[in-house]
């Protein structure tokens, strides 16, 4: 904390806010983790140097705090900001060159005693805390690494996906399960005498299966699916299916044509 004293008390005469002192102890945190202040703004001006002070007019308004840091060796550069929301100070860090910004949320009276704004040995309370979340929340383990457990964003890389995983459309790929291999084809005239005998043992219910009913089979799988009409493994595999429109026949279906005279109210 010495040099926090050291730092807090070269601009005690500019302290005119929580949201300052809390700055101040938020800067302090950021340059003995290898960094040094060059300027208040977005963007580098003409009077930028590197220092462990805080600029000038670096508190000229309580509502919005910009300052601009870079490491030691030069290959990091941090843009701060602090917005003072109600009772609240929002830090938001953004590096140069990349993507990652972290950010955090601080409660003034959590940190800060409004009331000893002048006398820095009862300014500050649950340093340690504060100090922790400055690391964890918006600051790296040292310059040059990604942020702790700010909200940095994640390597584009990540992040991509297949054209066929972002189209909500596609129907997604199955793999075709044979259909089990079924008993001999029973008596169409059957249809129904399991029901009469329920302890005969006999397959089947009441309801004839085309593709079991004892007429010539057409090679139809229908967990294969239906060339566009059904993808592969809409019908599950032992399901009784009654296929649908004509499979396989080229050309119109003789059905779609209606019957001479169908419009004649008097057929």
């Amino acid at each position: 904390m010495a040099g926090l004293e050291l730092l807090y008390n070269s601009v005690i005469d500019n302290i005119a806010s929580p949201q300052d002192a809390l700055l101040c102890f938020v800067h302090w945190e950021i340059i003995r983790n290898g960094y040094k202040c060059l300027g208040t703004g977005d963007q580098p001006g003409t009077n930028d140097k590197r220092s462990e002070l805080l600029p000038a007019h670096w508190n000229e308004s309580s509502e919005l705090y910009t300052l601009r840091y870079e490491s030691s060796d030069g290959k990091v550069q941090l843009l701060v900001k602090a917005i003072t929301v109600d009772s609240s100070v929002i830090f938001n860090v953004m590096r140069s060159g990349s993507e990652e910004v972290a950010d955090m949320t601080v409660s003034l009276s959590d940190y800060v005693n409004c009331d000893h704004l002048q006398d820095f040995d009862r300014v500050f309370k649950n340093t340690k805390e504060l100090g922790g979340r400055v690391q964890s929340g918006i600051l790296s383990s040292g310059p040059g690494s990604r942020s702790g457990s700010g909200k940095g964003k994640e390597p584009a890389k990540s992040c991509k996906k297949s054209l066929q995983d972002e189209d909500p459309f596609r129907i997604p790929t199955r793999t075709a399960v044979r259909q089990p291999g079924w008993a001999q084809p029973m008596n169409p005239f059957a249809a129904g005498g399991a029901d009469l005998d329920p302890f005969g043992g006999r397959p089947g219910g009441m309801i004839m299966d085309p593709l079991r009913a004892g007429f010539p089979r057409s090679g139809l799988d229908p967990s294969s699916g239906i060339p566009m009409r059904l993808p592969p493994g809409a019908v599950p595999p032992g399901a009784r299916f009654d296929p649908f429109g004509p499979v396989g026949r080229p050309g119109p279906d003789p059905d779609h044509l209606p019957p001479p005279g169908y419009d004649d109210m008097f057929m």
